[in-house]
């Protein structure tokens, strides 16, 4: 049972970790706060992919709903077994989610945000391999939106941090609902008795 109560504590820490990848996510379609950009049509490419409302934030919703919902119908050993072993499937959901918001995010912050510069609207920083990260000095290069490389930098950031915490979670779970399936350690302690 203990492994069950780790697997919904486990749960419980995934809903605010993918509401926060979901409100990250959002964010980064109105810089500074301003809707005509989005408007426009001028935001980096892979803010389109939704990284954090797709892969680090609804998706989540699946394993932590399972890790949640665990415990409930118990009865048998087999029952838990059988749970532990969808608890991994979801389990696997949820990195692939994770996967995939920490991947996207990683490209977007390497490539730079899309902004206007002296030459117009371009991505000033895409060939640079990340660089323009430890150059604050050529963040001006971006003219408008006012601070977006600072606004992608950060919220990216948040959503690297918030998928990398998803993905361990998943993994724990992963290894927990394995353990757990296989060596069964409820049904090495029951008593088979005869009832006449």
């Amino acid at each position: 049972m203990c492994s069950m109560g780790f697997a919904r504590s486990l749960g419980f820490a995934l809903l605010p970790l993918a509401v926060c990848c979901i409100m990250a996510n959002i964010l980064l379609f109105f810089p500074g706060g301003e809707i005509q950009y989005v408007q426009q049509e001028r935001l980096s490419r892979l803010i389109w992919f939704m990284m954090g409302i797709g892969g680090g934030g609804v998706l989540m919703f699946l394993p932590a709903g399972v890790f949640i919902s665990l415990g409930k119908c118990t009865g048998c050993c087999w029952n838990e077994s059988f749970m532990m072993c969808g608890s991994v499937m979801a389990a696997l959901v949820g990195l692939g989610g994770s996967g995939y918001c920490f991947i996207i995010s990683a490209m977007a912050i390497l490539e730079g945000p899309q902004c206007f510069t002296a030459l117009g609207w371009s991505y000033p920083f895409a060939n640079e391999g990340g660089r323009y990260l430890m150059e604050k000095d050529t963040w001006s290069k971006c003219l408008q939106p006012v601070s977006i490389v600072e606004w992608n930098v950060t919220l990216m950031s948040i959503l690297l941090g918030l998928s990398g915490l998803e993905f361990i979670i998943c993994v724990l779970q992963v290894i927990n609902g394995l353990v757990t399936a296989v060596c069964r350690p409820c049904c090495y302690k029951q008593d088979y008795t005869l009832n006449a």
